[in-house]
């Protein structure tokens, strides 16, 4: 995988998640795949993060505190800047609603916690393909 990546350049990903635990886990396991990683606490901490950043793609929580992931997901969505970026939800409900809810505000897909090592860069390798497919046709 680091081969694949570093080939193909680093992917810049931003985490969402007010779980310490669940941010220190996607940051190894992603900068273990080679890709370059931003970690934000909730909401506001990751908008505050996203003009400097410039992610490739964002790994987003739904219930965090204050600014929860669908309302942080839409803000993302509504920016012409970083509108095309691939947003995925993570919640650690599997939920039908919760899924249409984060297919409403725009978001890619949805990952369950706890998620493993494979699940999360099988997700980042599928979306930035798609989101290189679309920006080169």
């Amino acid at each position: 995988m680091n081969e694949q990546a570093s080939s193909a350049g680093a992917t810049r990903i931003l985490v969402i998640d007010d779980s310490n635990t669940i941010r220190r886990s996607a940051e190894i396991f992603l900068k273990q795949g080679g890709h370059e990683v931003v970690l934000a606490e909730d909401g506001f901490d990751a908008l505050s993060k996203l003009s400097d950043f410039r992610p490739d793609l964002v790994f987003c929580d739904i219930l965090m505190p204050r600014l929860d992931g669908y309302q942080t997901c839409a803000i993302i969505k509504r920016n012409p800047q970083f509108s095309g970026v691939p947003v995925i939800m993570l919640s650690s409900k599997d939920g039908l609603f919760d899924k249409a809810r984060g297919r409403m505000v725009g978001s890619q897909d949805y990952l369950t916690k706890p998620f493993t090592k494979d699940q999360l860069l099988q997700a980042v390798l599928v979306h930035r393909r798609s989101s290189d497919i679309e920006a080169n046709p």
